[in-house]
Formats: structure tokens, C-alpha cells, sequence
């Protein structure tokens, strides 16, 4: 473990076990410590396998499960087509990068507190972040046009007739 993550035991009982506190946790405090942007990982007790993006992942399903859901079933039912697809690795990518975008931007409107969607200032950083979206989503399209002609290029030149 790295220092400064906070290491946390999951057993086969199901419970989780801070490693710091010595002391038996919930999902609800692991919730705590992403909201608080504190390191940690979560590992197997028994095999020592790093666990956390299930972890996470359980994490999303019960905010999902409970109250207003962030994502549409037609917003999940994409994000599964693409596993196992050629693009997934690109797909991920994609969402992380304009995740970030969206934080960014979400900081910088905190640090000025423009509340006020009239303001040009507003308009310029939602500009700036629809911009940079734009760009990630190009540089998306580019990236499987090149993809495409190479897959193509290769499948044609097996076709070709040799004289």
C-alpha cells in the first residue's frame, strides 16, 4: 500500500475493516472518505486482490438505487454496449476526461461565486467548458476514423486479386 492510502479490509463476511482505525466500517464512511477526496484502497482480505472499483461501484449502485438517479437506463444501457467493444478503452477515457472538465469548471464557480447564468463571465466559462467538450468529442471521432482506415486498409489488402 501506498503511503498516505488509507488501507481498508474487505473480509468474506462482507464487512469492511479500517485499517487505521482498527475499526469495522460501512459503505457510508467509504462514501465519506470519496467525498472527503481522501486516498484509500480497498483489498481482498483473503487474497490481497485490490477491490476498490467494486467497492465504488456498490457505492454508485445504492445512490442510484436510492433517491433521484444520476444516469437514465438509456445512459447505461450505451455505457454497457460499449464493453468489449474496440472503442471501450477510448469510451472511458471520454467520460473521465469530461468529468474533470465538468470539476473544473464547477471550481472555478465556486471560487468567483457566479451564480447568475446572464453573466458574461458565466457564459464564458460554460463556453470554455462546452468548447473543450467539443474537442474531446472530435478528438474521439479522429481517433476511430483512424482506427476505421487502418482496420479497413488491412481487410482491403487481403482482397486485392495478385496478378
Amino acid at each position: 500500500m501506498p503511503p498516505g492510502v488509507r488501507a481498508i479490509k474487505k473480509y468474506p463476511n462482507r464487512r469492511l475493516y479500517d485499517t487505521r482505525t482498527s475499526s469495522y466500517i460501512t459503505l457510508s464512511d467509504v462514501k465519506d472518505m470519496v467525498m472527503s477526496c481522501e486516498p484509500f484502497a480497498v483489498v481482498d482480505a483473503k487474497t490481497g486482490e485490490d477491490i476498490t472499483r467494486s467497492i465504488l461501484l456498490q457505492i454508485i449502485l445504492e445512490e442510484e438505487s436510492a433517491g433521484v438517479p444520476m444516469f437514465s437506463t438509456q445512459a447505461l444501457a450505451q455505457i454497457i454496449r460499449f464493453y468489449g467493444h474496440t472503442m471501450q478503452g477510448l469510451m472511458g477515457n471520454y467520460l473521465e476526461k469530461n468529468i474533470q472538465s465538468f470539476i473544473d469548471l464547477q471550481s472555478r464557480l465556486a471560487e468567483n461565486s457566479v451564480m447568475n447564468l446572464q453573466n458574461p463571465l458565466m457564459q464564458n466559462f460554460m463556453g470554455g467548458y462546452m468548447e473543450q467538450s467539443r474537442t474531446l468529442f472530435q478528438q474521439m471521432q479522429d481517433q476511430m476514423a483512424k482506427q476505421a482506415e487502418t482496420l479497413m486498409g488491412n481487410l482491403g489488402a487481403g482482397l486485392n486479386p495478385k496478378k
